[in-house]
């Protein structure tokens, strides 16, 4: 059966609860006072305890608290806690885009996709500990990708080569994002960052790595390098690492070009 707007609603049965909910094409409850409640009220609550004390305490009861509506309230937006961590992953995705800059380099505009992403991981430090379960299909995840595609629509690439390129530039982020996103809970919690790095420990290394046992790390430890304690000619590791991955894609691009 397909409605006015195009959408034909068996296909979209299809779709998780959570993901529907996210495209806004479940009909909202119409009982109740109206404006109230919301699924944007809802989820902005779920939010705001996430990033204050972690997922674990996101619980429908704990966001309809905080709302002041009855857990039963909630269930007539949103269905279940997994629909609603769908719905909040969506939300904190649907960040700020920058338009397009006629001339701007390629290889800046996959930097500022990436630090972008990483951005997500260190406001939301909850956001890394849901699972990956599928490709993204919620509009804000969407836009995100199309944002990247938008990057490479000059390529000449086919959609496939495309698609793994983001899946790899996303890959990075998302280490990278996650790294980062430990480094600043460690740091919260009363840590500093030459123990995150190894610095604090690194003479005690230099007791225990012996070259008997780790032949190739040995010489990595006595050098200060492992623990961060020597000078680093490549300055920041996630960016020395990215601009690799930056230049293996340019060097892919041009035998793409060359024919070779």
């Amino acid at each position: 059966m397909e409605r006015g707007d195009g959408i034909d609603e068996e296909t979209i049965k299809k779709l998780p609860p959570g993901v529907r909910l996210s495209w806004g094409i479940v009909k909202q409850p119409s009982r109740g006072p109206k404006g109230e409640l919301s699924i944007k009220k809802i989820v902005d609550a779920a939010i705001a305890i996430a990033d204050r004390d972690g997922l674990a305490a996101v619980s429908m009861s704990r966001v309809a608290q905080s709302l002041g509506f009855t857990t039963m309230s909630l269930y007539r937006y949103v269905t279940s806690k997994e629909d609603l961590l769908v719905l909040m992953q969506d939300a904190i995705c649907d960040i700020p885009i920058p338009p397009e800059e006629a001339g701007k380099p390629w290889r800046q505009e996959i930097r500022e996709y990436v630090w972008a992403c990483i951005g997500v991981f260190r406001e939301h430090p909850w956001y890394g500990d849901i699972p990956i379960m599928s490709v993204p299909l919620t509009p804000g995840n969407l836009q995100v990708v199309d944002w990247m595609l938008r990057i490479m629509r000059d390529f000449p690439l086919n959609d496939f080569e495309k698609m793994s390129f983001l899946l790899l530039i996303s890959s990075y982020s998302r280490a990278c994002g996650l790294i980062a996103r430990d480094m600043d809970r460690a740091i919260r919690e009363g840590g500093s960052p030459e123990a995150f790095n190894g610095a604090s420990y690194g003479e005690a290394l230099r007791q225990l790595v012996k070259p008997e046992r780790f032949p190739n790390l040995h010489p990595i430890v006595m050098s200060g390098t492992y623990t961060d304690e020597a000078d680093n000619p490549i300055a920041d590791d996630l960016d020395f690492g990215l601009e690799r991955i930056l230049d293996g894609i340019e060097h892919y691009l041009k035998q793409k070009t060359s024919g070779q």
